[in-house]
């Protein structure tokens, strides 16, 4: 582990919209800065993902002082403000209800629904602190998250991709070919490891910040979406099905908690803490 390095960092500034490289990002207690504090909800007020929406991946969000700038195939770059806190909606992300400040203005909606075809609103995680707790069997008290699937960051490592394209290689829709990291969306991307060495970690730095292992990510449909053409195949779900099947769930990654703030940066070094 000697020589692992941070070889790559990714935000997704709105859930489930076409991740942002990074050369640095800031560790909040919730994830990293920027990261997902923007969804989609439908007409229920339930999240909008690549699960129902493959197309998501085809849209593209840029990091802006006070706000985001959406663009999509076909539709003309729209600003977003972050929203003048004037009352929250109840939102549903997965098992958890939670409050979130809606997009200011019927532009910003018509935007988004005219991209899906489908009637969806966008709001904005206003209090990350204090709005959604992380799931109790892993956290400490306080521990909060922001719209990601469960946990503050995802870390995924080059050397198991590696090893999973070769099970794919190997299997029945080999015709696939080699997947690339953004199909698992990771905050960051770990290189210089063996594969699966990940399996074994419970604490790992990395630069100035350390992290908990909460727990292996599992996979969904989203992982056999290519993220730039929003079409779906059936890798990896079927080669991680055969080897990587852990408590009845496909992983791939590992879910990380934050212990402390600070700033990470492509080529910090990582480092097993326990």
């Amino acid at each position: 582990m000697g020589n692992a390095r941070l070889q790559s960092i990714h935000v997704h500034p709105v859930k489930a919209f076409r991740s942002l490289a990074l050369q640095e990002a800031v560790v909040e207690p919730w994830g990293l800065a920027g990261d997902r504090r923007w969804m989609l909800i439908d007409d229920g007020g339930k999240v909008v993902t690549q699960r129902q929406q493959p197309r998501l991946a085809l849209a593209a969000a840029e990091l802006l002082p006070g706000g985001v700038r959406l663009s999509a195939p076909g539709r003309d770059p729209l600003t977003v403000p972050v929203p003048r806190a004037v009352g929250t909606v109840v939102v549903q992300i997965f098992r958890d209800k939670v409050e979130a400040l809606p997009a200011d203005g019927e532009a910003v909606h018509a935007w988004c629904s005219a991209f899906l075809g489908a009637d969806v609103r966008l709001v904005y995680l206003d209090d990350p602190a204090t709005r959604r707790p992380v799931d109790p069997r892993y956290a400490l008290a306080g521990e909060t998250v922001s719209f990601a699937d469960g946990f503050p960051l995802l870390l995924a490592a080059t050397a198991s991709l590696d090893a999973l394209n070769s099970l794919i290689a190997e299997g029945e829709h080999a015709d696939e070919g080699s997947l690339p990291m953004n199909r698992f969306r990771p905050n960051v991307v770990v290189s210089g490891t063996d594969a699966w060495a990940e399996d074994g970690w419970s604490r790992v730095s990395v630069g100035e910040v350390d992290f908990r292992v909460a727990k292996p990510c599992g996979r969904c449909v989203v992982t056999t979406t290519d993220q730039g053409t929003a079409e779906r195949g059936r890798e990896p779900l079927h080669s991680l099905g055969r080897h990587r099947r852990v408590d009845g769930k496909l992983v791939f990654g590992q879910n990380l908690i934050p212990v402390g703030r600070g700033t990470i940066r492509v080529g910090d070094p990582v480092r097993i803490v326990e």
